[in-house]
């Protein structure tokens, strides 16, 4: 991702959206970043992949028990040793 400063940004803005349009665009000031330009297009597809948060509670007994009856690929057994 390319970086400008907000100075440069304001003194190009034309420029600076189209460039936008084909890969983010990282604003900085003072040396730090601070804004991320990005196309409305990218921005949409980021917010599709939002996660729903829900509560336990709200599940019901059919999911809570196929929760409770999946088990993990045994291909990751070896996982188990870093909980303990």
């Amino acid at each position: 991702m390319r970086s400008v400063s907000a100075a440069e940004f304001q003194r190009n803005f034309g420029r600076f959206q189209d460039e936008a349009l084909k890969q983010p665009l990282s604003i900085t000031r003072n040396g730090r970043d601070r804004l991320v330009v990005l196309a409305v297009e990218e921005y949409e597809r980021l917010k599709r992949r939002d996660r729903l948060v829900f509560s336990t509670e709200e599940l019901s007994d059919a999911e809570l028990q196929a929760i409770g009856d999946s088990e993990m690929d045994p291909r990751h057994n070896h996982l188990d040793a870093e909980l303990t």
